[in-house]
C-alpha cells in the first residue's frame, strides 16, 4: 500500500470514529464485537491478548472477535471498520428517511406536526426538529385541531411525542420577535387566549393521553405533563421549566398540579428556582410514570402502548372521565388565573428585558 494510499485509509478510520458516537440506535452486541475486533487490530495489530477465562463471558467474546481476524492488515481492518461504520450510518438514515416519509394512516393539514392513526393510536409528534421542535403559533393551533381529531376518531389511546434529538423545547421565543411597541398589548391578549385554549384542550381531552418524551423538554411541554396520563421518558431526557429566568410565570395548570404531584418544596425548585429534572429524578418525584434506556425506549415503549390500544376502548374512555370530572372546573379554574398572570408577565419590563436579554446572549453564541 503507497503511503498516500495509507493516509486515505488512516482518515476514514477516524472519520468513522467520530460517526460511530453520532449514531442514535444501539447497532447491537453483535456488530459491537465486530466494531471493537476491527479497532483492536487496526490499532493494534494481530491478537497479542492472553484468552481469558471461560467463565468471563465478555472478555472472551471480545478476545474470540479479535483473535477470529488473524493476520488481517492493519491497513485491511482499518478499511472494514470505515466500511461497516458507513453500512450502519446509511442504514440509519434510510430508517430516519422512512419514518419521515409518508406512512399509512397519516393525516393530512399539517406542517409542523407529523400525525397518524395505526392500530388504534393516535400519534401527535412535534415536528419542527430543526428548532428543537419549539411551538410558534401555528404549531399552537395544530396541536388543538390534532387533540381535536384523536378525541373523536377510534383511536383507543393519543401518544405526543418529539422527532429528533428533543421532544420540545417549548415556546419559540420568535414569537416575541419583532412585536413593535403599540402591538405588545394585542399579542400578550392573543397569545393568552391561545395558550388557554392550548391547554383546555389537554384538560378536556376525553382519551387517555400519554406523553412519549424521546428528549430534552422544556416550559409548556413540561408543564402540561401533569395533564397527561401516562409520561413515559427515555434516560437522556431533562425536564426544565425556566419561567422567572425568562421573566414570566408557570402555566399548564403546573401551579396547581407540580405540588400535588410532588409536593410543594420539590414544585417550587421547578417553577420558582428553574431546577432542570432529569428523567430518574422526575420519576422519583412522580412528573414520569417510567424511565427507559435510550437504546431501547421505542422499542419498549411501542410494545406497551400496543398492548393499551387493545384493551376495551369504552371502558378506558369513561374511566378516563370518571378520574379527570372530579377537577376538571378547578383546572379550568387554574388555566384561566396562569393566563391572566401571563399577560400580565408579557407586558412587563422585566419580562420584556429577560427576553431581550436571552437572544441577546443567544446571537453572542
Amino acid at each position: 500500500m503507497t503511503a498516500a494510499t495509507m493516509q486515505v485509509s488512516q482518515k476514514d478510520f477516524q472519520k468513522a470514529q467520530e460517526q460511530l458516537k453520532l449514531l442514535k440506535k444501539d447497532p447491537g452486541n453483535e456488530v459491537k464485537l465486530k466494531l471493537y475486533a476491527l479497532f483492536k487490530q487496526a490499532t493494534e495489530g494481530p491478537c497479542n491478548a492472553p484468552k481469558p477465562g471461560m467463565l468471563d463471558f465478555v472478555k472472551k467474546a471480545k478476545w474470540d472477535a479479535w483473535n477470529s481476524l488473524g493476520n488481517l492488515s492493519q491497513d485491511d481492518a482499518r478499511q472494514k471498520y470505515a466500511d461497516l461504520v458507513s453500512s450502519l450510518v446509511s442504514a440509519e438514515s434510510a430508517r430516519q428517511k422512512k419514518e419521515a416519509s409518508p406512512e399509512e394512516g397519516r393525516h393530512d393539514g399539517y406542517e409542523t406536526l407529523i400525525v397518524t392513526t395505526k392500530n388504534n393510536i393516535t400519534k401527535i409528534m412535534f415536528n419542527r426538529p430543526d428548532r428543537k421542535n419549539a411551538l410558534n403559533h401555528q404549531m399552537y393551533r395544530e396541536i388543538i385541531k390534532a387533540l381535536e381529531e384523536a378525541g373523536k376518531n377510534d383511536s383507543t389511546v393519543a401518544v405526543i411525542t418529539g422527532n429528533g434529538d428533543y421532544y420540545s423545547s417549548g415556546n419559540d421565543l420568535n414569537n416575541f420577535a419583532n412585536v413593535q411597541p403599540g402591538e405588545m398589548e394585542k399579542m400578550a391578549k392573543d397569545g393568552a387566549v391561545l395558550l388557554k385554549d392550548f391547554v383546555g384542550h389537554f384538560i378536556d381531552f376525553p382519551k387517555p393521553l400519554i406523553a412519549v418524551v424521546n428528549g430534552p423538554a422544556i416550559g409548556i411541554c413540561v408543564t402540561v405533563l401533569g395533564l397527561c396520563d401516562l409520561v413515559y421518558a427515555s434516560d437522556r431526557a431533562t425536564f426544565h421549566t425556566p419561567f422567572s429566568q425568562l421573566g414570566q410565570s408557570p402555566e399548564g395548570c403546573s401551579s396547581y398540579l407540580f405540588p400535588k404531584i410532588m409536593g410543594s418544596a420539590k414544585a417550587s425548585e421547578m417553577l420558582l428556582f428553574n431546577k432542570k429534572l432529569t428523567a430518574a429524578e422526575a420519576c422519583a418525584q412522580g412528573l414520569v410514570t417510567e424511565v427507559f434506556p435510550d437504546s431501547s425506549f421505542q422499542k419498549e415503549v411501542w410494545a406497551r402502548l400496543e398492548d393499551f390500544a387493545s384493551l376495551p376502548k369504552n371502558s378506558l374512555a369513561v374511566s378516563k372521565q370518571l378520574l379527570r370530572s372530579l377537577e376538571k372546573e378547578k383546572l379550568h379554574a387554574v388555566n384561566s388565573r396562569e393566563c391572566e398572570v401571563l399577560t400580565e408577565r408579557w407586558l412587563s419590563d422585566e419580562c420584556v428585558n429577560a427576553i431581550v436579554s436571552f437572544f441577546q446572549k443567544k446571537s453572542k453564541l
